[in-house]
């Protein structure tokens, strides 16, 4: 598939999920990481191969949906496995570590099952969990290259008998070849902005892979262009869309995006465990028979591992004190939040460092042939620095040197 290619002719699952959202007996975390294991591994099996020939793959993503991947951190009273967010971000760790490519395209569908397992007045929620047990996978992004501002909104909502006519562009549409739905906002007549929601077989939506970075080059994150498309009145939503004076959760989506980097670096661990055993050979003047003996090679195997451990602890860590700031009393909330998003600040900026150097290291484990192109060793380093570019970590650091120094809150944006 080539760039600006339309991808109308994808199936989609049934539209409205049929049958009951509640199970007699929900399934566990472990359950459902037994069940999508070998998903992942037929991923990872093919992951170089699908990049090299721009093969998305659909059917193993529609295949985690309909195997419960969304349903780990929805309670168990509404037939999910009641994960916690640790649990949740651990698993997009695993899902990375096969291919970051799905992991990130994933990201609006875990998004939209935490809003669900989090938001008790969620408009839409008993719907929205229906297509979730449904294997249902959606998609949404603001974002525009129309000129503008960065954030401004130059989609438009016109008003037309009993519902609304959307037009416009939304770029960076993460996982939007392979969601059902599309979430998004735009402006009416008078200024006032709206979020909607829509299926993404409805006419007048058209997709686009036109996504062309260094890495990452599989996380569907194209156009997605509305042109005369209705919109029904249920679909549309003026409430909810002020921002927040500090929302914690925010910064949920750069978490995730953390997650998915301590996952490129523990395929790096794995690539270069690998080669070491079956492919590298000593140098010259090792004193070792086999590259896996050799104390350099060891050591710097050694180094990548401290690495990939480092980033995924820092990720949990900061799972565990984002998820705590419900359990904070109101009047030490703010607070609370303020230091959470703080935490997911230095996370962000400690899991581009590590993993772009693990991502370099794993070339300090062999010679030449480490560079061979059919390895395609070269995608972890370009998959970390594009995950990496989504938010500049300096700006990061500085807000969190800020707050230690000043007690200055980080901005509300989601964006931080």
């Amino acid at each position: 598939m080539t760039a600006e290619t339309h991808v109308d002719e994808y199936r989609f699952a049934d539209r409205e999920a049929p049958g009951p959202t509640r199970v007699s007996e929900p399934p566990t975390v472990a359950d459902i990481m037994e069940a999508v294991l070998p998903i992942l591994e037929c991923l990872r099996e093919r992951a170089l191969e699908r990049e090299n020939s721009r093969d998305f793959a659909f059917d193993d993503v529609a295949e985690l949906a309909r195997r419960g991947v969304l349903l780990v951190g929805i309670p168990v009273a509404d037939g999910g496995a009641g994960g916690t967010l640790r649990d949740v971000l651990d698993l997009v760790v695993t899902i990375a570590r096969h291919d970051s490519s799905v992991a990130q395209a994933l990201r609006g569908s875990f998004g939209t099952a935490f809003g669900v397992a989090n938001d008790p007045a969620l408009a839409g929620r008993e719907r929205t969990l229906q297509r979730i047990h449904a294997g249902h996978l959606f998609a949404g992004t603001v974002n525009e290259r129309t000129g503008g501002a960065s954030g401004s909104v130059n989609t438009t909502l016109r008003r037309d008998g009993d519902g609304y006519v959307v037009n416009g562009e939304k770029y960076y549409s993460t996982g939007g070849l392979y969601a059902s739905w599309f979430s998004s906002t735009a402006k009416d007549e008078d200024g006032r902005m709206a979020r909607f929601q829509v299926p993404l077989d409805r006419e007048g939506v058209e997709r686009l892979d036109d996504f062309d970075a260094v890495g990452q080059r599989l996380t569907a994150s194209g156009t997605t262009r509305f042109v005369d498309v209705r919109l029904d009145a249920g679909e549309v939503d003026f409430s909810g869309t002020e921002r927040p004076a500090l929302n914690p959760w925010g910064g949920l989506g750069h978490l995730y995006l953390c997650a998915v980097q301590a996952g490129i670096a523990y395929n790096v661990l794995d690539d270069a465990v690998v080669f070491a055993q079956e492919v590298a050979r000593p140098i010259t003047h090792s004193t070792a028979d086999r590259s896996v003996d050799d104390p350099y090679v060891q050591h710097t195997v050694g180094r990548i591992a401290s690495k990939a451990h480092a980033v995924r602890s820092a990720v949990l860590i900061a799972a565990e004190e984002l998820e705590n700031v419900r359990d904070v009393p109101e009047d030490r909330r703010r607070a609370a939040g303020a230091a959470a998003s703080i935490t997911i600040a230095q996370t962000q900026a400690l899991a581009a460092e590590q993993t772009l150097e693990a991502a370099t290291l794993l070339f300090d484990v062999g010679g030449g042939s480490a560079t061979d192109r059919a390895r395609g060793f070269d995608r972890h380093w370009r998959n970390s620095r594009t995950v990496a570019n989504h938010n500049p970590r300096d700006w990061k650091l500085a807000k969190a040197g800020a707050f230690l120094l000043t007690g200055a809150e980080p901005p509300t944006s989601g964006l931080f």
